[in-house]
Order: C-alpha cells, then sequence, then structure tokens
C-alpha cells in the first residue's frame, strides 16, 4: 500500500467513503482527524499525520483538546491551515458539550452544576472563577466568568461576583473555579474565598449554594463535603 497517497487505499479503507458508507462512528480517531486535516504531505498520508497528532497527546482526546496551535505546528506536516482546522472542531465539539449542559433547566445537585461548568474549565491552563445564577427554582439563568489568572490562582473580587449576579436578578448562585493541575483538594486561599462568599451571600440574602474546584476528570463540592458553611 502507497502511504503517501490514500487514493491508492482499497475505497473501503479510505476515510471519507467510509464516512459516507458507514458513518462517523465507524471511523478511527486518527481517521477522523484525517478529515480534518484534508491532505497530507509529499511523504505522508493524511492518516500518518493524524496518528503523529494523537501520538503528540499520548492518545489522549482529552490531552488533544488542550494542544494550543504552537504544540501542533511542531508535529511534522502540521502547518497553520491544518492546526487551525483541527483547533476549530475542537472548539466546537466544546461548544456543543456546553449547549447540551445548558438544555438542563434545574440544577437539583452539584452533578448537574459541574456538566454545566465543564466545558468552559475543563481544558484550561490557567485559573478561572466563574459563577452561575440560579432563579427560585434553581433554574440556570446565566453563567459568567469573574476572572482569570495564572496557573494556580487568580484574584477574585466578591464585589464582582455578586454585581453580576444582581444584575441578572438572581436569586441563588454557584460559583466555580478550576485548578489546572488535576487536583481536586480545595487550598486554604479557597476555603478563605468560599467563607467571604458565603458570609456577603447572606448579608445581601443572595445564598451561595455551592463552590466547585473542576478538573477534566471530576470536581470537589464544598456543599457535598460539608465545607460550604465553613469553607
Amino acid at each position: 500500500m502507497d502511504r503517501q497517497t490514500i487514493r491508492n487505499w482499497a475505497p473501503d479503507d479510505r476515510p471519507r467513503e467510509k464516512l459516507i458508507k458507514q458513518g462517523a462512528s465507524a471511523l478511527s480517531d486518527a481517521e477522523l482527524i484525517s478529515i480534518l486535516l484534508g491532505t497530507g504531505t509529499r511523504n505522508s498520508t493524511a492518516v500518518d499525520i493524524a496518528r503523529a497528532v494523537l501520538n503528540a497527546a499520548q492518545n489522549d482526546l482529552v490531552a488533544l483538546g488542550k494542544l494550543d496551535i504552537h504544540s501542533l505546528r511542531r508535529i511534522k506536516g502540521m502547518g497553520v491551515a491544518k492546526s487551525l482546522n483541527l483547533l476549530a472542531a475542537l472548539e466546537l465539539g466544546r461548544r456543543r458539550r456546553s449547549s447540551e449542559a445548558t438544555d438542563s433547566p434545574v440544577i437539583s445537585r452539584s452533578a448537574n452544576a459541574f456538566e454545566h461548568f465543564l466545558p468552559r474549565l475543563g481544558d484550561l491552563h490557567h485559573e478561572e472563577f466563574w459563577v452561575m445564577m440560579l432563579s427560585r427554582r434553581n433554574k440556570v439563568i446565566g453563567i459568567s466568568r469573574v476572572s482569570e489568572g495564572g496557573i494556580s490562582y487568580t484574584a477574585v473580587d466578591p464585589k464582582k461576583v455578586f454585581g453580576i449576579a444582581l444584575e441578572n436578578k438572581s436569586a441563588a448562585i454557584i460559583v466555580a473555579h478550576n485548578h489546572p493541575s488535576g487536583s481536586t483538594l480545595p487550598s486554604e486561599e479557597d476555603m478563605r474565598l468560599t467563607r467571604k462568599l458565603v458570609m456577603a451571600g447572606k448579608n445581601l440574602e443572595l445564598p451561595v449554594i455551592d463552590h466547585l474546584i473542576i478538573t477534566q476528570s471530576g470536581y470537589f463540592s464544598f456543599a457535598d463535603e460539608g465545607k460550604l458553611e465553613s469553607g
């Protein structure tokens, strides 16, 4: 089999023809990525390049979603156009996931909130702090980013958190931030901030019903762990 051109492959082995006849679920990750890349190079097919991309992410689609254009362009065969096509597809996947999460109208438990926050925070290499606004029936009114910072810290102004919530006529809020390190354990600063927000919420009669620490693989809920009051 000539590795330099997919046109020489048997029709049933060609990713595009396979997609048309059998559907997207029949294709491997490398074959799906090769369709996004479009073409190969003189020495490599699009599938070869796709496999190299997956190898760069340790064959982990979560890790792949965290690669930036500079990381992708270091892979042999990945120029600007191919890198942008892949990044655009990954971003669409994140947005679809976010839209699907938003379809859940009521937050009844921490897992529901996690589903909303994960698409926004799970893949980030820096910390961000977000607030979810809820109605009296715990329906999601909106979700807004409050701040963004570095790898291990982001400054949070409680006045901004509650300013956004009051502007949206919220009855209650859930706050969340991510830990790029992958650890769900709260830091001392996380606990101090939680105490401060809970106290401010009581004074404003706008309760903070949970604070989540988000990672790609899981989360920590101050409410579930009985630490919302004490931080």
